[in-house]
């Protein structure tokens, strides 16, 4: 569990990037699944970065003065109701959000439309998301205007809107030791599920059986939630890249492509996985199995601090584009095959994507045009993959093999860290897990 204390730093570190304006940034919606049930609720990441407050009917203000002690910190949230904490569950309410949560104030969301206005007037800028939630969008225009309205009693209002994510993205990016602890504990608790779902698939079960597992394995550790619906895809299925029906039954001398990772405290874990049904690979499943493996380990080896992003997607690419011309699958140089994309009838995705609060995290993976060098903090996944589709110019023996190899990896000062190596993913630690 991350600290009050260093909710209350980022908020006055994002003060000091906007040096002077307004933040405005609210809470998730609660949306309705069907008539009067609700989703299971889960908060905007941009606001739970800055808040740790996981209540829906909230907002964030930040007024940020000319110099860095000059910062007023602000939440609206639901008023305390005792019966609607009968049906609902537990409200802070404004006074015990404020204590706990360490802002400088807190009102009742019912006063948001009385306060914004006052607190925009004579401001320089408002530093939002603006184009992220048309209703807050447009509440935000009508308070504006409020403003404005007052000019001749001597108010200004703001004169520019700023892009708040652009400051938090950046802010995201670099993940306190706090943060990876989180993630590390995600990781274990997902590497431990994974290893359940290979100790339980067998032939003439259903992909949903397996993914009950994986399920069960999360929540029994505390994690809230999968972070991402769950791929559990057998046999044909594991070449359809975001396949989620996991309905099919297993086959033995099928592959299972298993993407899963659970949700922790609001931070994600995301790892793949690749086994034998039968738990033994096939002579064929084995070489492009461990084409993949080698892809991705040598993807791994160039994560460090001052690599470019898109170095371990290259490290893979060669290995991978070197095997499919060694299977016959590809023809020419290397740098050919790479150059005319021939590869991406069997490797069509990215090796990689940043990870943290979401799945595929905030951050830009280019600055000026130039590709961003990695940093110590940075969190990311290497997921290097091979799958094959029925067509004429692959031989059947091939055909529905799909291949993928996902860990997480965080960037340290001497190299990286894979939080997901308690994963098995050798051919015999597989082989020998799936006997036991």
């Amino acid at each position: 569990m991350i600290p009050t204390k260093s909710f209350i730093e980022r908020r006055r570190h994002l003060a000091s990037k906007m040096r002077h304006g307004v933040a405005i940034i609210p809470a998730s919606p609660e949306r309705v699944r069907s008539r009067d049930s609700h989703y299971p609720y889960r908060f905007d990441s941009y606001f739970y970065y800055l808040t740790g407050f996981s209540e829906p009917g909230a907002l964030l203000v930040l007024v940020a003065g000319s110099t860095e002690a000059d910062l007023e910190q602000i939440l609206f949230c639901r008023d305390k109701d005792r019966e609607r904490e009968i049906w609902d569950g537990f409200r802070h309410g404004p006074d015990a959000a404020r204590e706990v949560f360490g802002f400088d104030e807190a009102y009742s969301i019912s006063q948001l439309d009385e306060i914004l206005p006052k607190l925009l007037a004579d401001q320089p800028a408002v530093y939002c998301s603006l184009g992220q939630d048309k209703d807050w969008d447009t509440r935000l225009i009508g308070w504006v205007d409020r403003v404005r309205e007052q000019a001749r009693s001597g108010a200004v209002t703001p004169a520019a809107i700023h892009d708040i994510r652009l400051l938090l993205d950046e802010m995201r990016l670099i993940k306190s030791e706090e943060e990876l602890q989180v993630m590390r504990r995600a990781a274990e608790i997902s590497t431990g599920a994974h290893c359940r779902a290979m100790q339980t698939a067998r032939a003439g079960l259903h992909e949903y059986e397996v993914e009950a597992e994986l399920l069960h394995e999360f929540r029994r550790h505390g994690a809230q939630a999968p972070a991402y619906n769950p791929i559990v895809a057998g046999g044909a299925n594991a070449c359809v890249l975001h396949y989620i029906e996991n309905n099919s039954e297993l086959n033995s001398g099928d592959l299972l492509l298993i993407d899963a990772g659970c949700e922790l405290d609001g931070y994600a874990a995301d790892i793949t996985r690749t086994f034998p049904v039968n738990g033994k690979f096939s002579p064929v499943q084995k070489d492009i199995y461990q084409l993949v493996l080698a892809a991705q380990g040598a993807a791994i080896s160039v994560v460090r601090p001052g690599t470019l992003w898109n170095a371990p997607h290259d490290a893979a690419l060669q290995v991978l584009v070197q095997g499919f011309i060694d299977l016959g699958l590809c023809h020419g140089s290397v740098d050919g095959v790479i150059q005319s994309e021939d590869y991406k009838r069997f490797y069509m995705h990215r090796t990689g994507h940043w990870l943290g609060l979401d799945v595929h995290d905030v951050g830009g993976y280019k600055v000026d045009g130039h590709w961003r060098p990695l940093q110590t903090g940075m969190t990311l996944t290497v997921e290097p993959g091979f799958y094959l589709r029925p067509a004429d110019n692959v031989p059947e023996h091939f055909w529905n093999i799909g291949v993928r190899i996902e860990d997480d990896v965080a960037v340290t000062d001497t190299g990286c860290d894979v939080l997901t190596a308690a994963a098995p993913k050798t051919v015999a630690q597989i082989e020998q897990l799936m006997q036991q």
